[in-house]
């Protein structure tokens, strides 16, 4: 059966650990990625590929400060601007070539995106982010004065700024990467989670902030009703007591279960935990199927024989009726939202936030 899989695909798709982050690496790293998601198109299905950038920004960054005093350093959006283009070429790339090799003819495209956020999501005013490098005490003191930076400190690396991490509200190039998909292209989309930007009267902004991956991923895999929401990762499935004695994997998993483990704190926020919330939401918004994969037995997670399943309590067509039935009534209390047209007073900020969607 054919089916349109959203894969996301984590930051050790183009750099893994240990490696130097050179190009050349990035592009054999890219080929392994491509060749997976290849054969998922020779099986019949369709793609929609979304990644990580974190470390590709964090280079970008670097050498925009370390040339500052012979050209103008870049903002944040810029750099992830930038990062999308970088990524995205050498993707496409890899994805044409393994395309050729298989014999098969799709157009391969990416999209610089930007994801609106609301000028007044709660994590705007506490920046919780790490970016860039690490600096000593005396040059972290001396930027957050001249530029007004926050910044923490890492015992055992130095000091860090730290940004916002605000929700996904919209994907803002959503229609155009819907007329791609339908007309049969793999697309390349919210690369790091997209640019993010504000509404202002009209006009979008880039701000420094960062959206995370797997949440805007989570929102365009709904919008774009994929079958299936596929979050690679550097290991094989996802694991209840991972690195103890009492290690088990989780082949297959309901969402209910899911949250009582995301309670119980089996899921920190700074690795599976965004993961498992961004699942949760995208199963809550009528999603049919999150798979959590390593990249390399991608092909294997989607056929049921690897990777952690997991599956919402109820029918997807339940849910959808759900939510209809939801907005048949807003209509007839005279409800006229449109996020699309909002100033940064009126954005709404998002009904499940992360680290509150398990509870």
């Amino acid at each position: 059966m054919k089916q349109t899989i959203l894969v996301a695909v984590g930051g050790n798709s183009l750099i893994r650990a240990g490696e130097r982050g050179t190009v050349a690496e990035e592009q054999s790293n890219a080929r392994r990625t491509a060749r997976a998601i290849v054969t998922l198109l020779r099986l019949g299905h369709r793609a929609v590929i979304t990644h990580g950038n974190g470390p590709q920004v964090g280079a970008q960054l670097l050498r925009s400060e370390r040339g500052s005093d012979q050209v103008p350093p870049q903002t944040l959006d810029v750099c992830g601007a930038a990062s999308q283009g970088e990524i995205g070429y050498i993707l496409m790339q890899a994805l044409e070539e393994e395309l050729r090799l298989a014999g098969l003819q799709v157009p391969v495209a990416t999209i610089i995106t930007q994801t609106l956020v609301a000028w007044d999501d709660p994590a705007m005013s506490h920046p919780t982010k790490p970016i860039g490098p690490f600096y000593t005490r005396a040059d972290a003191e001396e930027r957050r004065r001249q530029l007004r930076w926050t910044i923490v400190e890492d015992a055992a690396r130095g000091y860090r700024r730290v940004v916002p991490c605000p929700e996904p509200v919209e994907i803002v190039e959503l229609p155009a990467i819907r007329e791609l998909v339908s007309s049969g292209a793999l697309v390349i989309a919210c690369g790091g989670g997209g640019v993010p930007v504000v509404r202002e009267h009209g006009t979008l902004r880039g701000i420094e902030a960062v959206v995370d991956k797997d949440p805007a991923s989570a929102l365009l895999a709904s919008e774009l009703g994929v079958d299936i929401f596929v979050i690679c990762t550097a290991i094989d499935s996802v694991y209840v007591d991972y690195k103890k004695s009492t290690q088990r994997r989780l082949a297959s998993v309901h969402t209910s279960e899911l949250k009582e483990l995301c309670n119980a704190g089996q899921f920190p926020p700074g690795s599976m935990g965004p993961k498992i919330e961004s699942a949760i939401r995208f199963l809550a918004r009528g999603g049919r199927e999150v798979i959590i994969c390593s990249c390399e037995n991608l092909a294997m997670a989607v056929g049921g024989s690897a990777g952690t399943h997991i599956l919402p309590d109820v029918e997807p067509e339940e849910v959808r009726k759900q939510q209809q039935g939801n907005n048949r009534r807003s209509e007839n209390s005279g409800s006229t939202s449109d996020k699309g047209n909002q100033t940064p007073d009126q954005a709404d900020v998002p009904d499940h936030k992360i680290g509150a969607i398990c509870r």
